[in-house]
């Protein structure tokens, strides 16, 4: 099936007119028409921090799915958002292999509690032991750490130096994503969600009114930073905005609860599983129509939203 790339995106509509002109131009010439393949990586490469783990023992930090026989823990079930991506083209990572695939190529090197220097970090250690090529597809989502760490720090710590430091910090995340780039990676790029709609922003601002929109600056001066830095020609670096997609959910109540967390307070992320969930979330499957799964990390279903969308990224990108 013959396909022109194009479409979304400034250059979308003068794409289509160039490509219509140059097949006019090739079938003039005898010379037939070009067809132009989507992207289809061979290999995954996860970078960042909690939002894209999977534990050596298949466990992520969001509500874990379980064998409801068993109660063997099905880390295919439930997946993350980049999980969701890799199903799409058939990979799958060592940390989740159930099906027992010889060898998966996916590597993972994001950790929990990774911040933008040890993304940084996560990239050097790539390097210094393997290569980036043209059908590996790099994910990177990071800078919720630091932002919460910056966030802690108001206010023994004016809330104009706090922006200042954020910003600083999506700048040094932009650099690193060329880096990438640069290196021939083909980038799927996540800003951070809007973390001032997260749980414990909305518990800490009925204590302290303004702590809420105080995290929603943070993570927006990060986020416009870093996408300012970023090399914006659409070829290596396709971005997700989940920062946006997060307001957009809450505006529009497309969860039945954006407010609370589905997991007890007391669970670990990574233990958080069906049967440790608050009363109200374990009602009749209620936990599948909530945002959040802790106070922090998105629900199962919030990341598979950001994972279609991740896919359609990629798919339509002309990497």
């Amino acid at each position: 099936m013959k396909r022109i790339q194009g479409g979304a995106g400034r250059y979308g509509r003068v794409g289509g007119f160039l490509s219509l002109a140059l097949s006019a131009l090739l079938a003039a010439c005898g010379g037939g028409t070009q067809q132009i393949e989507p992207f289809k990586p061979e290999r995954m490469i996860s970078f960042g921090d909690e939002y894209s783990v999977i534990t050596p023992e298949g466990k992520k930090h969001t509500i874990n799915a379980l064998n409801a026989t068993t109660g063997v823990l099905e880390c295919q079930n439930n997946p993350l958002w980049l999980q969701v991506v890799a199903s799409r083209y058939s990979l799958v990572f060592a940390e989740c292999n159930p099906d027992k695939v010889a060898a998966p190529k996916n590597l993972m090197y994001a950790k929990a509690g990774a911040k933008v220097a040890d993304f940084k970090a996560q990239i050097d250690a790539h390097q210094a032991s393997g290569t980036i090529g043209p059908k590996d597809l790099l994910t990177v989502l990071v800078g919720a750490n630091d932002l919460w760490a910056l966030y802690a720090k108001y206010p023994a710590q004016s809330q104009d130096s706090l922006m200042a430091e954020a910003r600083a910090l999506g700048v040094e995340l932009g650099n690193q994503v060329n880096r990438l780039a640069n290196a021939d990676g083909r980038t799927v790029l996540l800003t951070v969600p809007d973390l001032g709609l997260s749980p414990k922003a909305l518990a800490d601002d009925k204590l302290n009114a303004g702590r809420a929109k105080l995290l929603s600056d943070l993570t927006h001066a990060f986020n416009i930073e870093m996408r300012i830095t970023i090399i914006n020609d659409g070829h290596l670096i396709g971005l997700v905005d989940t920062e946006v997609e997060t307001q957009k959910w809450v505006r529009f109540q497309q969860f039945g609860n954006w407010v609370d967390a589905a997991c007890l307070p007391t669970v670990a992320a990574t233990e958080c599983t069906p049967k440790t969930l608050s009363t109200a979330a374990t009602t009749s499957d209620a936990y599948k129509n909530y945002m959040w799964a802790t106070d922090r990390m998105l629900s199962p279903y919030a990341n598979e939203q950001i994972g279609y969308i991740a896919y359609n990224r990629v798919f339509y990108n002309p990497f």
